[in-house]
């Protein structure tokens, strides 16, 4: 299993500084990703509920920063040596398909082949109007820009006629340094988030909250079979997923959908989704101010990772 880190885009910590000295620190205590969340502008009202946390509400006040998330992904190539760089997730209608492969294709040809471009719908119909991007039709926009997205990556002379794009016989080089093309993990969690990762991804890459092995398996199984309907091998697709963290000092009453505890309570926990079939996690640690969370991923990486990852 692989074990990834979220990043500090956004809040008071970010900045070139700590953006720097965080992706620098995940690779050197050991683990295989780093990742950031997509924004790109706060509306000052958000009435949308916010499916990521036990509030519903949105995490990030609107008065914070919260960089754009790509340029912050090249900026990182440059820093580090090895370590993968993973949107979570970049939503797809909020940009043309055309100018954001060629952005990921620089920076995956850049990084030498370390981008991981998760993908989604998104969320936040306030957001999806600023954009002037249609919130109704976000699914439909976004399969639309897979599939063109294939073309892009593959193929030498381009030519795409859908229904929100169009092109005509175009050049689209370089290609990605990695073959056949940049990992796609399609995030998201409900049914429609599984068919688009059975037909598109190389990777289901959910957030829950909240959630049992058991169930996780249960609903990758119908992206499997999402796969098989597609044409596809669904041995093709793997599981990924994100999921947030509370280290304690010592053991603490478990919930079985939460991962929260001692090193020792966590570890079992996690490798519960390992004996699912997880083979990547994004670890989002809960911790609000970003020393005691940087803490945190430190001692995790010590304590935890040598005896996870080998396991």
């Amino acid at each position: 299993m692989k074990f990834g880190v979220f990043f500090p885009v956004s809040g008071r910590a970010a900045g070139r500084k700590t953006l720097m000295e965080a992706a620098q620190q995940a690779e050197a205590l050991g683990y295989d990703s780093v990742w950031a969340a997509d924004r790109v502008v706060m509306p000052w009202t958000i009435n949308t509920p916010y499916p990521y946390s036990k509030e519903a509400s949105f995490i990030v006040p609107p008065d914070r920063p919260f960089f754009d998330t790509l340029t912050c992904l090249a900026f990182l190539a440059g820093c580090t040596e090895k370590i993968q760089l993973g949107m979570s997730v970049m939503v797809l209608p909020y940009r043309h398909p055309l100018h954001w492969a060629k952005i990921a294709t620089t920076i995956d040809q850049l990084s030498t082949g370390r981008l991981i471009m998760g993908v989604g719908v998104g969320w936040m119909e306030e957001e999806f109007a600023a954009m002037n991007a249609p919130f109704k039709e976000r699914g439909k926009v976004s399969d639309e820009q897979l599939t063109l997205l294939k073309q892009l990556w593959t193929e030498e002379h381009i030519t795409f006629r859908g229904k929100y794009y169009t092109v005509d016989d175009i050049a689209f080089s370089p290609k990605p340094y990695q073959k056949p093309r940049i990992p796609i993990w399609v995030g998201g969690e409900g049914k429609a988030a599984q068919r688009r990762a059975g037909r598109f991804g190389d990777a289901w890459f959910p957030y829950f909250v909240r959630i049992m092995p058991k169930e996780l398996a249960a609903r990758f199984a119908n992206v499997r079979t999402e796969a098989q309907n597609a044409g596809r091998n669904p041995n093709d697709v793997d599981l990924a997923c994100c999921l947030p963290i509370e280290l304690a000092p010592q053991d603490v009453p478990q919930e079985q959908d939460y991962l929260k505890g001692s090193i020792k309570q966590v570890t079992d926990a996690i490798r519960r989704f390992l004996d699912v079939g997880v083979t990547h996690i994004g670890l989002q640690f809960m911790i609000p101010h970003y020393p005691e969370r940087q803490q945190q991923i430190e001692r995790f990486a010590k304590e935890a990772l040598p005896a996870l990852k080998f396991t």
